[in-house]
């Protein structure tokens, strides 16, 4: 499957689950640390702008990476953002240049997507949590999601602003969990 296409169906399981937040739930606690499901939210616009302004050549500047605005209507910020992120990938070449994630550094447009597509995975199931839904994402998400977490440094995760610390669980334990359990979910 093309990571494209993978990546919209990220960013669809997660717009679902975003357009089931009520404005009473904005204040909810998230299982991410310090994020309300207002920032997660925000937070994720955020991302798919950046992701976006990367595909487009735009530098390491962190204010591109936390210039999402949710304004009064979260769903439709959200659902802008993901037009943009999917915009911005269109053409094949961007698959193939570097492009500056955060401040994690320069990665192939074929793994920034990737990184993507996990950090809507996982932020989905944040979401779930919150709102006390269930979570059920395709099992492709999953385990592409499942092969990225498995690479990123469990040493200085939290400095990085990346995930909280791994977890540990039995080896046999649901491809989900495992994800979950990699990224810092308990």
């Amino acid at each position: 499957m093309d990571i494209r296409e993978l990546d919209r169906k990220a960013l669809d399981t997660l717009g679902a689950l975003i357009a089931l937040v009520k404005p009473g739930d904005h204040r909810l606690p998230t299982p991410c640390d310090d994020w309300t499901l207002h920032g997660l939210i925000r937070h994720q616009v955020s991302d798919n702008l950046g992701f976006a302004a990367a595909a487009k050549g735009a530098g390491p500047d962190i204010a591109t990476w936390n210039a999402g605005r949710l304004g009064d209507d979260p769903y439709a910020a959200y659902q802008a953002s993901a037009r943009s992120m999917t915009e911005a990938f269109a053409d094949d070449e961007v698959l193939d240049r570097d492009l500056i994630v955060r401040e994690f550094g320069s990665f192939p447009g074929r793994v920034a997507l990737s990184m993507h597509v996990l950090d809507c995975t996982v932020h989905g199931w944040d979401v779930a949590q919150s709102l006390g839904v269930p979570y059920d994402p395709p099992r492709d998400l999953v385990e592409h999601a499942l092969g990225v977490a498995a690479f990123i440094p469990a040493d200085g995760r939290e400095d990085r602003g990346s995930f909280a610390p791994v977890v540990d669980v039995d080896e046999d334990t649901d491809p989900l969990t495992r994800l979950l359990a990699l990224t810092g979910r308990r």
